[in-house]
């Protein structure tokens, strides 16, 4: 064999061992994680825990049993004042919502308001009902336009389900006298940057399953107009035929409910905004405890928020509210067996302080007030005053 033959085999054979060291040497290709399976397939999946600690001067209850506050007094009795630990809300929500094609989104929560936003045909009225499908619909986006299709979260209201998406720790009533979920149908058109056109059909007030009778739907027409980074309006209108069990009636009844909410915001700077929320409710044909016939009842409200950001870590927001329940159908008040119309009117402030990107500790007082004795006292006695005083976490992943 010639030497330059010679070299070259050996050449070749030292090369191929350096190969094979290199290739033992490096790293394996990383096994993909499941969050890697799901970002690349477009669906996200994110949630949240919600606790919190709420001690009031009253029970939580109004003359008549009904509860005088929204989320934040479970379990309220009539011979206890409320003070409580609270497992509000534990969340999961799966979405993937791409700008072309079908999607979808399914919200499940766990904890002691499921019972609260239950909807008829899917756990209402059930106090054990402590998982509820809140969301779940499939969705299609073509240029513009977007629909969906099953249950999903109303556009009426500043305030949401969803525990984060608030300033606040406690619920303004606007909020839970409200809509929470539809199920039916809604297509959203965004004319352009300034301008978004929403409309639906649907069962109606948080009804899965329509409640007998109501053998219509409810109607829904929406916008959203942003003329500058500065400002915005929402308006959301709704009218059908509702059954008229909620509130303090002999039940079986239906009417044709009407309900209007605008909601305007202002971001005065990159620190501050303002929220303004009116709503405006009537249903015909409501038969309320204590009167012979049946009567039109309606309902008005006005929340104002203020939210300041202090620090990147700490903030302030306060919530005042104006609920005008002129005969009692909203808020369930019964003074002597008969329904009885209020005025209610709180004011609250909430204190956040954020410990890194994922955990929010908040702290709350709130003082409310009624033109009637509504609010039980465990001591059997009525008072127009209530206050409270809470700590809450919010934990998202």
């Amino acid at each position: 064999m010639k030497k330059s033959t010679l070299f070259i085999c050996i050449l070749a054979a030292c090369s191929g061992t350096a190969f094979a060291a290199d290739d033992a040497a490096a790293p394996k290709a990383a096994v993909p994680t499941i969050s890697d399976m799901l970002d690349a397939s477009g669906v996200a999946v994110t949630g949240y825990l919600d606790v919190a600690y709420n001690k009031m001067n009253s029970t939580g209850l109004q003359a008549g049993g009904a509860a005088s506050r929204i989320f934040d007094t479970p379990g309220a009795t009539s011979t206890q004042t409320f003070n409580n630990f609270n497992l509000q809300q534990a969340a999961v929500i799966i979405s993937k919502a791409p700008k072309e094609g079908f999607g979808g989104l399914v919200n499940l929560t766990a904890g002691q308001d499921a019972p609260g936003i239950a909807a008829t045909g899917l756990g209402l009225g059930d106090a054990n009902h402590y998982l509820d499908l809140t969301q779940a619909y499939a969705s299609y986006a073509t240029g513009p336009v977007t629909v969906i299709g099953g249950k999903y979260a109303t556009l009426a209201g500043a305030e949401l389900i969803t525990s984060p998406s608030n300033k606040n720790y406690s619920r303004a009533w606007m909020f839970g006298w409200g809509p929470y979920t539809h199920t039916g149908m809604r297509a959203t058109y965004v004319a352009s940057d300034m301008f978004t056109l929403i409309g639906g059909v649907n069962n109606g007030w948080d009804q899965v399953s329509q409640i007998q009778g109501t053998s219509g739907k409810t109607g829904e027409l929406g916008f959203i107009l942003t003329p500058s980074p500065m400002f915005s309006l929402a308006t959301t209108y709704l009218n059908g035929k509702e059954g008229s069990t909620q509130g303090l009636t002999t039940g079986g009844t239906i009417g044709t409910r009407s309900y209007l909410d605008v909601i305007g915001t202002i971001n005065a700077t990159d620190k501050l905004n303002f929220v303004a929320d009116y709503a405006n409710g009537s249903q015909k044909n409501v038969t309320l405890a204590g009167l012979a016939a049946p009567i039109e009842a309606k309902w008005n409200a006005l929340a104002l928020y203020a939210n300041y950001q202090f620090t990147d870590v700490w903030r302030a927001s306060y919530r005042h509210e104006g609920f005008d329940d002129k005969n009692g159908f909203r808020s369930g008040l019964l003074i002597g067996g008969v329904a009885t119309g209020q005025k209610l009117t709180s004011n609250t402030l909430t204190v956040g302080y954020a410990v890194d990107k994922k955990l929010e500790l908040r702290g709350e007082v709130r003082f409310d007030k009624s033109t009637q004795t509504a609010f039980q006292l465990s001591n059997g006695g009525l008072s127009n005053t209530q206050h409270s005083y809470a700590l809450e976490a919010i934990y998202q992943f």
